[in-house]
């Protein structure tokens, strides 16, 4: 038998590399997927390559109102939600002295905000439904932050803090619902791409950022999304508030 078989799942960001990995993976593990984003071209094309185990909802992850759209649309389909992949975030760079309020509240938004919604959601959705897991996507930067990213390293460790708030609730109030958070380290997708600067090439910006993990290189998409699998899965039914760092050493 597949590790999620016969679940109902829903991914935020789904329509991005990580995203679309885990969806991929996911109905290879006999899921049905929910695809949540804002990019209806890339999210659609997505569910016509998954065909009948995958369909597409427009979420801004950042809206309350499209979140309580999202859990009736699927409740309608499903009646329930087994699985919610928090994966939805942006990057963007600035240090303590060039972040601009605007910048600062942005990413705030779509990544912590945006998690906090995610999981409220789910929590009153699953505890109707016998439970389920909620995934957040945090980062190594939350334990390991660079100057550089200032405000996704806030952000990134804001999404841990809640993950552990989260598990607590729902365990104190036996609700069956786990929740966990992944923490990835340079990971080989367009985002990453957004920390090299002008006067770097390419290859010297993979070459530098390779050097800084002991096993050499940055993660694959495929890589977080074994990891998220197996969050999801009974393969870790003892495991909640916890943290899965897939970060080649990192944060070694």
């Amino acid at each position: 038998m597949t590790a999620l078989a016969g679940k109902i799942a829903l991914i935020t960001g789904a329509a991005g590399d990580i995203g679309a990995a885990i969806a991929r993976r996911f109905v290879k593990e006999g899921a049905t997927v929910c695809l949540a984003d804002i990019d209806q071209d890339r999210g659609t094309a997505l569910a016509e390559e998954l065909g009948s185990p995958a369909f597409f909802i427009s979420l801004d992850v950042t809206k309350e109102e499209d979140w309580r759209v999202a859990l009736e649309t699927l409740a309608s389909r499903h009646e329930r939600l087994d699985i919610l992949v928090n994966n939805a975030g942006t990057l963007e760079t600035g240090t303590i002295e060039d972040t601009n309020l605007a910048l600062w509240q942005n990413i705030q938004s779509t990544n912590a905000t945006s998690t906090f919604l995610g999981c409220q959601a789910a929590v009153r959705a699953m505890k109707q439904t016998g439970g389920g897991v909620i995934v957040n996507m945090a980062s190594q930067a939350a334990v390991r932050p660079r100057p550089s990213t200032l405000a996704y390293s806030a952000s990134k460790a804001a999404i841990v803090n809640l993950t552990k708030t989260v598990a607590s609730h729902c365990a104190d109030n036996a609700y069956n619902i786990r929740c966990n958070v992944m923490m990835p380290g340079a990971i080989d997708t367009q985002m990453i791409y957004k920390n090299q600067t002008d006067d770097e090439s390419a290859e010297e910006f993979v070459k530098a950022v390779n050097a800084r993990y002991p096993m050499g290189r940055m993660g694959t998409a495929d890589e977080i999304a074994s990891g998220v699998v197996f969050l999801s899965s009974d393969e870790s039914r003892f495991m909640t508030g916890a943290q899965l760092r897939v970060d080649g050493g990192g944060t070694i």
